[in-house]
């Protein structure tokens, strides 16, 4: 398939570039992928979407302050964005580098901010395929924990204005819970205690699973033939607990709906054939580079929640996926002529 086939036009002035004050408030678009129905509803009707039994699958991580900003030993201006950390007793991270290509291996890197001060020596050159390069933080310090201190909030490189306190609050989940993300889940951003609580009061299940979001939700598909395309790989964990409460959702017959194309990628990566057309969800953690596009054939959700996404990108080929390509851009569509706000702090689908 052609990387032109995922493009649209999309005015400047549709993409949120603040959220909303209240998480509830987004608007949302309920696609039909079976007959291309759409009807415009508020999220907060999202728990009359559900069933009474079936499941609502959420990406529990929680998204680090990862962008730093800090100065080479020349005086000169560098941005950081940490990735993933590669080895905690080593203080060894996977970053993005701004300038890359002038900062040389064995450059030290000092960041300074709130009276916390970090120093880390780079250690190789820019990776061929993605352009990472990797750090070494100096002395024995718990990174994550400075970078309450020292990071800011990693906000996509759309939204064009520095992070504030209230990014803080709103780019993250009411229900994130273990570091390491990048960038938020967006897709779960909509919900609040709430209305979280009025789902599960309806008898909808909801189930926690973990990705660990990276550089690879902005990685740009640079491939004219997007089955050349490489995803970088991100971290997940299915919990013991979780992977039971799956299975025996998906042993009786119970529908399953997604809450983002990160939840939806956890999914497809620890399915596995039980034999005689049944299928089981493993328990456990590693990496996924999982690439979802047009043709994939879907084995465990009924439903998915998700963003308006952009040109270009894995995550609108994964959302083309699931709803059909003809579908999803009648909606996306049908979205700009109403006024939809797009991209991370913008407004919901709910593809059934």
């Amino acid at each position: 398939m052609k990387l032109a086939d995922f493009d649209y036009n999309l005015p400047a002035k549709l993409i949120a570039q603040e959220p909303l004050a209240h998480r509830t408030d987004a608007r949302l678009l309920v696609l039909n992928r079976l007959t291309g129905e759409i009807k415009h509803r508020q999220f907060t009707d999202i728990a009359e979407c559900f069933g009474e039994e079936d499941c609502l699958v959420l990406n529990d991580t929680r998204v680090l302050k990862a962008r730093l900003f800090g100065k080479k030993e020349t005086g000169g201006k560098v941005e950081v964005l940490l990735h993933k950390e590669l080895d905690g007793d080593r203080n060894e991270w996977e970053v993005l580098l701004n300038p890359s290509g002038r900062i040389r291996m064995g450059s030290v890197l000092s960041f300074q901010k709130n009276g916390q001060c970090l120093k880390g020596a780079i250690i190789d050159g820019p990776s061929k395929d993605s352009g990472m390069r990797r750090i070494r933080f100096h002395g024995e310090r718990n990174v994550p924990m400075l970078l309450d201190d020292l990071g800011h909030v990693p906000l996509p490189p759309y939204i064009d204005r520095p992070d504030t306190d209230i990014d803080q609050e709103l780019y993250q989940t009411v229900f994130a819970k273990f570091p390491g993300a990048v960038a938020s889940p967006t897709a779960g951003l909509h919900f609040n205690s709430t209305l979280l609580e009025k789902i599960k009061e309806k008898g909808t299940e909801v189930i926690f699973v973990t990705l660990h979001v990276g550089y690879g939700t902005f990685q740009p598909v640079a491939v004219e033939n997007i089955e050349d395309h490489n995803m970088v790989s991100e971290r997940y964990e299915v919990s013991s607990d979780s992977a039971q409460r799956l299975n025996k959702a998906l042993s009786e017959g119970r529908k399953i709906i997604a809450c983002g194309t990160t939840s939806l990628r956890v999914l497809e990566t620890v399915v596995q054939n039980a034999g005689d057309g049944a299928i089981r969800i493993s328990e456990g953690a590693g990496d996924t580079a999982l690439f979802i596009y047009p043709s994939y054939p879907f084995k465990v959700a009924s439903g998915l929640i998700t963003n308006f996404h952009l040109p270009k990108t894995t995550l609108v080929m994964l959302t083309a996926a699931f709803a059909g390509q003809e579908k999803l851009f009648n909606a996306y569509e049908e979205a700009i002529r109403e006024r939809y706000r797009f991209y991370s702090y913008g407004d919901a689908m709910l593809i059934l």
